[in-house]
């Protein structure tokens, strides 16, 4: 069978670019390794289940914390986490009919089995649906493998009792403590998904903060958030050994910068939650047939139109340089199937924003107040905090803030950073302000409903015009 365009991974980068490619009028093919299981780690190990997993503890948090002050009287208040794991895998469930269903609706064949490139044009197909193998050439490719949790060997990652981000999704029973190694978005979501549930969840992170990567204001705003809900933090610290029995896992955690009579520490836990970052998925995937490099840290080279160094083959999401996030993933998944037929795509990649799912929920796009002082950009900062919103007061969300970042001479906003309820979905508007590349002015002067969370980023939009915030 040939094809126009060969997709091997379904994830969203995968799936979005098939579709894309369909519309076009491209014949397409998508190549899982997984039998019947489309959409990659984020639908079937990440942001879906994660997702569920969070809004199910939030509602339980919420009930054990906050029914009574909203006079809402609950007694014999439980867990059933066999439920709460049926109730995420039935989201995922759906989730993936979904996919298939968009597949078969844009006509896009689906191969299910492990893609190996035995040539620059030809891919060889391990079936793993109880079909035969095949070969199937195509005229272009897209590289969407993915990535997989780090797991470093010291770690003796067993899948038992220590554990990644796959196998903390089904744990049936409320752990009593667990350890995260590592204070990034996966290990804060997951975390704070067992801390609301009652469990004494305990972070180490190597970095002087949680959430190195993103704006400091943003990282102390959350842990102080964090910590009411029981989480522990270690930092300034690392993991210098593990050891997992079958109900157990205790960890030995040391000082960074240890000195004399700093001894090392062991906790006792439950789990241990190995969340140190992701590396790129290529394994077995015959990159050296096809004539496609990696660098050293085995991401795929690709140059600005994403081509590698095979000019028909391309390599987007977690496999190449840049944030490991969905929907970067899709982007770059619809640029591809673009510059394939001629059109001439953009993506910017300093206005894909970055989302953390606790709660309060972080996001944030552009520029943060570090870069910017590192690049020497002369910058004017606006903060308003949630706790002087009548909306966020009045569903009890008070804890966080909105900060713009807006350039010193022309006022174009640079940075948008937030901290509280919904931002999640509040970070869109920021991201339109900033592709039409609006100033702070501009967006203190349009009108938001009242009372709505969105009036943070208009407030701290007027604080960075002059110090005009109306409500603080």
């Amino acid at each position: 069978m040939s094809y126009d365009l060969i997709i091997i991974g379904s994830g969203p980068g995968g799936y979005v670019a098939a579709i894309r490619a369909a519309q076009l009028g491209l014949k397409t093919a998508i190549v899982e390794k997984y039998n019947n299981r489309l959409g990659g780690t984020c639908l079937n190990v990440g942001c879906i289940p994660s997702k569920a997993l969070l809004d199910s503890s939030e509602h339980y948090h919420a009930a054990a914390h906050k029914f009574s002050e909203h006079g809402i009287k609950v007694s014999s208040l439980g867990i059933d986490m066999p439920q709460m794991i049926k109730r995420k895998d039935d989201v995922v469930d759906q989730t993936v009919k979904g996919v298939q269903f968009l597949m078969n609706k844009n006509k896009v064949d689906v191969h299910y089995g492990h893609g190996t490139f035995t040539s620059p044009t030809e891919l060889h197909i391990a079936a793993s649906d109880g079909g035969e193998d095949k070969t199937i050439t195509g005229k272009n490719f897209i590289i969407a493998t993915g990535s997989k949790p780090i797991t470093p060997a010291m770690m003796n990652y067993d899948k038992n009792r220590v554990i990644t981000s796959t196998e903390a999704l089904n744990i049936t029973k409320v752990p009593k403590r667990m350890v995260i190694v590592g204070g990034g978005v996966i290990g804060l979501e997951l975390g704070s998904v067992y801390a609301r549930l009652g469990t004494q969840v305990d972070v180490v992170e190597f970095q002087d903060r949680i959430l190195p990567t993103m704006d400091k204001d943003c990282s102390k705003e959350l842990m102080r958030a964090l910590k009411k809900t029981g989480m522990t933090f270690h930092l300034k610290h690392k993991v210098v050994d593990v050891k997992g029995t079958k109900t157990k896992a205790k960890v030995t955690v040391e000082k960074r910068d240890a000195k004399e009579g700093d001894e090392p520490f062991v906790i006792d836990a439950d789990y241990c939650l190995i969340a140190i970052g992701r590396r790129p998925y290529t394994d077995n995937l015959g990159l050296e047939a096809a004539g496609v490099p990696v660098d050293d840290r085995g991401r795929i080279v690709v140059d600005k139109h994403l081509r590698t160094a095979q000019p028909h083959i391309y390599a987007i999401g977690d496999v190449i340089v840049g944030a490991m996030l969905a929907h970067k993933a899709e982007e770059e998944g619809v640029f591809v199937a673009e510059t394939i037929v001629g059109e001439k795509p953009h993506v910017d990649y300093n206005l894909i924003p970055g989302v953390v799912y606790t709660w309060p929920e972080v996001a944030a796009v552009g520029k943060t107040e570090e870069e910017l002082k590192a690049a020497g950009v002369k910058y004017k900062s606006g903060k308003f905090p949630f706790k002087a919103l009548g909306r966020a007061r009045a569903s009890m969300d008070l804890e966080g803030m909105v900060k713009v970042l807006a350039d010193a001479e022309t006022d174009e906003i640079l940075g948008v950073h937030m901290v509280g309820p919904r931002t999640a979905d509040m970070i869109a508007e920021a991201v339109a302000l900033m592709e039409f590349r609006a100033s702070a002015e501009d967006a203190s002067r349009m009108s938001h409903a009242h009372p709505t969370y969105t009036e943070a980023f208009k407030e701290a939009a007027l604080a960075a015009t002059g110090n005009r915030a109306l409500h603080v």
